[in-house]
């Protein structure tokens, strides 16, 4: 079984640590980036998410957004599954999409990447 709750570490060394994930799925948690938009120092921004229980015999999935905190103007938002090889390793596998504002309607095409 995934627990969600927890430290990880992506391919980049930025860390995610979750707190408790509630009886209904719901979870909070920071996120510490070492990769920024703007290139600078790596900060703990906020998380919100929740977990869908998985079915008989599968793996949870989840989503989160992450607020960037007071170095982007920008938010990302996760989903993945979390999966257990055969020597009990957790992993989390995810998708992301990250939202910059931008000045107008006329640049919505590259705030979005």
């Amino acid at each position: 079984q995934c627990q969600l709750s927890g430290l990880w570490k992506n391919e980049q060394d930025s860390l995610m640590e979750i707190s408790a994930v509630r009886d209904d799925g719901v979870f909070q948690g920071k996120y510490l980036t070492k990769v920024t938009l703007a290139g600078s120092c790596a900060r703990a921004s906020p998380l919100t998410g929740a977990q869908q229980q998985p079915g008989e015999g599968g793996w949870p999935t989840f989503a989160f957004t992450v607020r960037w905190d007071k170095f982007s103007n920008a938010t990302t938002a996760f989903a993945g599954q979390c999966f257990v090889d055969m020597g009990g390793k957790e992993t989390l596998t995810t998708m992301w999409l990250l939202r910059e504002a931008v000045g107008s309607l006329e640049e919505d095409w590259k705030a979005t990447r």
